[in-house]
């Protein structure tokens, strides 16, 4: 009897393992940078008036006190949904050069894309499921 109570537990937490109750936290890391934002930088700024125009750096280095990195990443569901990398240079205080690599055209439900519908994020697997639906009726 007790093997048989082992077993069906041991089967009845494979099969709800899967089956996506468990639920996994979107984590929003960085600064959202975007190309509106860099549009508006030009060269001779001062760090104050970048730092007005794109917030707190996400690195300022202590090796490269003249280099910050605003850096942003993504993730829903355990996968990255986007990242971007914004590298600003200065020279004598005043901005010298910019990199940027995959920014977002514009700003997303008040700069934060965690809480919103991202055409592209939409996927099949991003259907509510079965659990979900059941509990949509119940409400009902």
């Amino acid at each position: 009897m007790r093997a048989i109570s082992s077993l069906f537990a041991l089967l009845a937490a494979l099969a709800l393992s899967g089956c996506g109750l468990v639920y996994k936290m979107e984590i929003n890391q960085g600064n959202y940078v975007t190309q509106d934002m860099v549009a508006k930088l030009k060269e001779g700024q001062t760090r104050q008036q970048v730092k007005l125009l794109l917030g707190t750096p996400t690195t300022e280095s202590v090796f490269h006190k003249d280099r910050w990195d605003y850096a942003y990443s993504l993730e829903r569901r355990g996968k990255t949904v986007t990242s971007h990398k914004l590298t600003v240079v200065f020279a004598d205080e005043k901005l010298k050069s910019w990199t940027v690599a995959d920014l977002p055209t514009s700003p997303v439900v008040d700069r934060d894309p965690a809480y919103a519908i991202l055409e592209k994020d939409k996927k099949p697997d991003d259907s509510p499921g079965w659990w979900s639906r059941i509990a949509d009726w119940w409400r009902k």
